[in-house]
């Protein structure tokens, strides 16, 4: 089952917020749901929030009441605004919404027509596109990222990459599971991904329905396991990558990568191309989302909270880690290696 799909003219996600105790679809019919969906979490993950986003727009242009073509583009600006609000770190969301509405405003022209209900129609059939193509690309990614993977190595994987994350398979757990069923007995350590638990709750649960073994270590182990040379890999995702390769993804990412880097331990980061954004020249450029410090206080241990009443928190969502501590970063296109900036533009545009 996919994690966001469109349906009885409703866009369905399995809550994420709930797994694993709970597997559960939810439904929205409106645009302004599908961003609160986003942005509490229902749906995760940067390919996932793009689809869901692109459906969300679909959604806003049955919602409308115009007319015309320029009243529904007037909407659907709208609706694309508060789309691109509910989590602004993930360049994939403002990326889905952004290509939906210059793909279909071109073909308006060109047709020089204004039946409206074909418009709102032509946002859906893209939206359904969208997440099509994400499908091949994770399936093509991974076949790039699992040559990558030895027989019996042993992998820290990082927040939560799998199918959940994205419309299907996954990104850097996808390379994982395509290594799996390429026969290479491979283990994985399981950062926890605090405060949220992506790494326990979901990258957990995806590996026990593909048979993965794998282990849940604290963020804190990591470095352990490293030194130790207990691990071989490390893989992770992006939320967005700048045109020098920097990489900003799930907070954590760049203490692993240290650590990684530190111990010779090669660190790759798996996105589509989409997740590129080759407007920003270097990650400094990329806006960081600070969320609910309850996340934070809101743990418990044994029941009992963990933090005091009265106490305060930070709750840095990404960081970013530098290109330099990047080993390669797996795309559709093939593996990129450094110099980043020169080709991860070719991977890009293709030249």
């Amino acid at each position: 089952m996919r994690t966001v799909f469109w349906e009885d003219n409703q866009v369905k996600m399995i809550d994420q917020r709930i797994l694993p105790g709970r597997f559960e679809i939810v439904s929205f019919k409106d645009h302004a749901s599908v961003a609160r969906a986003i942005k509490d979490m229902v749906v995760r993950g940067a390919p996932a929030i793009g689809a869901a986003a692109a459906f969300g727009l679909a959604l806003a242009g049955y919602e409308s009441t115009a007319s015309s073509n320029s009243e529904l583009f007037d909407d659907l600006q709208a609706a694309s605004d508060t789309l691109k609000a509910a989590r602004p770190t993930a360049v994939n969301l403002a990326w889905a919404v952004d290509r939906m509405t210059t793909k279909i405003s071109l073909a308006l022209k060109v047709a020089g027509t204004d039946d409206v209900d074909a418009t709102r129609q032509a946002f859906l059939e893209e939206a359904q596109r969208i997440a099509d193509e994400d499908v091949e690309i994770n399936k093509r990614m991974a076949e790039h990222g699992a040559a990558l993977i030895n027989d019996g190595d042993t992998i820290i994987h990082h927040c939560n990459t799998g199918a959940l994350a994205t419309v299907d398979w996954g990104t850097a757990l996808g390379v994982i599971h395509t290594a799996h069923q390429q026969g290479k007995k491979i283990h994985v350590l399981v950062d926890e991904t605090r405060p949220r638990l992506q790494g326990a709750r979901l990258t957990a649960w995806e590996l026990e329905q593909y048979g993965i073994p794998y282990e849940i270590i604290s963020d804190n182990m990591s470095g352990y396991f490293l030194k130790a040379g207990k691990a071989q890999k490390v893989f992770f995702g992006a939320d967005r990558v700048t045109a020098n390769g920097d990489v900003a993804n799930k907070i954590g990412t760049y203490m692993l990568s240290l650590a990684a880097h530190d111990n010779g331990v090669p660190a790759y980061s798996v996105v589509p191309t989409s997740t590129v954004d080759l407007s920003l020249a270097h990650g400094d450029l990329i806006p960081i989302e600070e969320r609910d410090p309850e996340e934070v206080l809101g743990l418990e241990f044994h029941g009992e909270r963990v933090a005091p009443i009265e106490a305060e928190a930070r709750n840095i969502a990404f960081d970013v880690t530098p290109n330099r501590l990047i080993t390669g970063i797996v795309t559709e296109n093939g593996v990129v290696y450094p110099p980043f900036e020169v080709n991860l533009r070719k991977a890009v545009l293709g030249k």
